[in-house]
């Protein structure tokens, strides 16, 4: 599981803060845009091409998605690349300024042990199958 800065590790399933964006009359949520691997802490700007997610926002870079197998340590699904977020306003209210990333560093709580067996587990079922 996770652990963000500040907070003691999830014990009833993962926390996530909502960024909601009006655009044209409609309410919608936006990723957080974490800043960072959760797993070896190199930082993950807004525009990072590198980064990757799963369906709960968790987020690595690719390097440590590969050292992962694709196995997010705290959910077991797999990783998609992470969206890049406008950095220009090209539609009113939607850009990196208007609806900017989370400054919360959020970092594994289980140990390197714990993650190679939780992925060695599940790696060979694909994630759409987990």
């Amino acid at each position: 599981m996770a652990e963000i800065e500040g907070d003691s590790a999830f014990e009833s399933g993962p926390r996530f803060a909502m960024i909601v964006v009006v655009h044209g009359g409609a309410t919608t949520m936006a990723l957080q845009l974490r800043p960072n691997c959760e797993y070896c802490d190199k930082d993950l700007p807004p525009n990072a091409v590198e980064a990757r997610i799963c369906s709960f926002e968790c987020t690595f870079c690719a390097d440590c998605v590969e050292k992962l197998h694709n196995v997010c340590p705290n959910c077991g699904g797999g990783f998609a690349p992470r969206p890049v977020r406008p950095a220009v306003e090209w539609c009113p209210g939607v850009s990196v300024t208007k609806s900017p990333p989370s400054d919360q560093r959020v970092h594994l709580s289980f140990d390197l042990d714990q993650i190679a067996a939780h992925s060695e587990r599940i790696r060979n079922i694909p994630p759409e199958e987990r």
